[in-house]
């Protein structure tokens, strides 16, 4: 069992399907592809995972190219099978077949078993059999769609293999006052047990960035030490607003999967290409400021600072800070999607990028280029207390209005002024676009 995304033993249909072959040797490879451009959060995170799921599986980890190590592992153990869980990423896939490739002239079967999805990219498709390329037919289809019950549970008498000789996994430096949440399946597990309790709350209280309204359930999807089906089964049978809307942001987290699936370009490149011909900025000091949160807008301070300093930032406050990267400073948007993927614990590359195009106008049911966020009015409106802002901008925690300090009060604690005019970049963004428009 090759384990990539799917850090778990509860609902792991490859694990099961490899433990009904025989005895199984479970396998992780470091490989550095991926391990090296992982920003450090992400690296840490695997580790404590990894860690996390040996107190249940005895996981051999090796380094290297999976190409080469799988086989040898396999080849070691005497495998005549490797199970995996299908992944439908650019690199992954590209992998997944020279691994094939490799196992097979070594007479190894590489044998697929489910994929960190409920449902997997290019299964849900229209009446002309062709993908979707807007959310809303996408999500009714996908909900038609359905999804089977979870797997079992990891049986008590499974037997395991072992390699003679398997690497240390690697302890990673995080830079000082970075706090990482819990990794692991029971970690998950509990925390979505105990967001079910808000669940009622959640359409209304997930735009709040001052409260807990959200699950905080990305990184554990990311890694798969929960299942989405897991999460579509304890919610199948509720009703109201809050199960409709979580249901929802996982059929999101699923049609972007399908969208970079049919689309890989679209992980660096405009999926909407007539975006590419606009006029953007080269980046500069605006975007250091931005990357350390001291623009000068409190809420978009307030985000980059949580970024740095937890590895995630609300989903509100990333659309915020993303509209104002690319439409108040002009940077185009990959500038600001390496930046997520580099602190991001639950750094994913389909909902990051394509969360990002979103917010540029260039994506797939893109934000109408006009809607500029004003960042203030934003903070205003979904953080009323300024309780968020205080929280990661502290030295604002006193002043008068923390969402617009005067000048006064930002010369007093230390707090810059705006690096641009919001009303007149918002006027220039919109040129920008009806340029390209014609």
């Amino acid at each position: 069992m090759w384990f990539r995304r799917d850090l778990r033993t509860a609902d792991n249909p490859a694990l099961l399907a490899a433990l009904s072959d025989g005895p199984t040797l479970p396998l992780f490879v470091l490989d550095p592809a991926l391990w090296e451009p992982s920003g450090l959060p992400r690296r840490s995170y695997l580790v404590d995972s990894l860690r996390a799921l040996r107190r249940d599986v005895p996981v051999s980890v090796l380094r290297g190219d999976p190409v080469r190590q799988v086989v040898l592992a396999a080849q070691e153990v005497g495998a005549t099978s490797v199970h995996v869980a299908a992944d439908y990423g650019p690199y992954g896939r590209r992998r997944d077949e020279a691994v094939e490739e490799a196992l097979r002239d070594a007479g190894i079967e590489l044998v697929r078993t489910g994929s960190p999805y409920a449902v997997a990219p290019d299964r849900v498709v229209n009446g002309s059999d062709q993908p979707y390329k807007v959310f809303t037919p996408f999500s009714k289809a996908w909900a038609a769609h359905g999804w089977r019950d979870p797997a079992g549970a990891l049986p008590g008498d499974a037997r395991w293999r072992h390699l003679k000789d398997t690497v240390d996994l690697p302890d990673v430096d995080l830079p000082d006052g970075i706090d990482l949440p819990e990794a692991g399946e029971s970690a998950a597990t509990d925390a979505w047990h105990e967001f079910l309790d808000k669940l009622a709350d959640y359409d209304d209280a997930r735009d709040k960035p001052g409260v807990a309204g959200t699950s905080r359930m990305s990184h554990h999807l990311k890694y798969g030490e929960i299942h989405p089906r897991t999460i579509l089964a304890d919610l199948a049978g509720r009703q109201g607003k809050g199960a409709a809307t979580y249901r929802n942001e996982i059929a999101w987290r699923e049609f972007y999967a399908d969208v970079l699936f049919q689309r890989p370009d679209s992980a660096r490149d405009y999926l909407r290409t007539e975006f590419a011909t606009m006029q953007y900025d080269d980046p500069g000091p605006d975007l250091d400021a931005w990357k350390d949160g001291r623009t000068g807008f409190p809420i978009v301070d307030a985000g980059m600072r949580q970024l740095r300093s937890i590895g995630w930032m609300h989903n509100r406050v990333r659309m915020i800070t993303a509209s104002f990267l690319v439409k108040d400073l002009h940077v185009e948007w990959q500038h600001g999607a390496r930046h997520f993927l580099q602190w991001l614990v639950d750094g994913d590359l389909a909902s990051n990028n394509h969360g990002w195009q979103w917010t540029a106008g260039s994506g797939t049911d893109a934000a109408p280029y006009f809607r500029v966020f004003n960042p203030t009015s934003q903070g205003r409106k979904f953080d009323p207390s300024a309780a968020y802002v205080k929280q990661w901008v502290p030295e604002l925690a006193d002043v008068d209005d923390p969402h617009e300090p005067s000048s006064e009060d930002r010369k007093k604690v230390g707090y810059p002024e705006p690096v641009v005019d919001h009303k007149a970049e918002r006027q220039e963004a919109l040129d920008r676009y009806a340029a390209i428009k014609g």
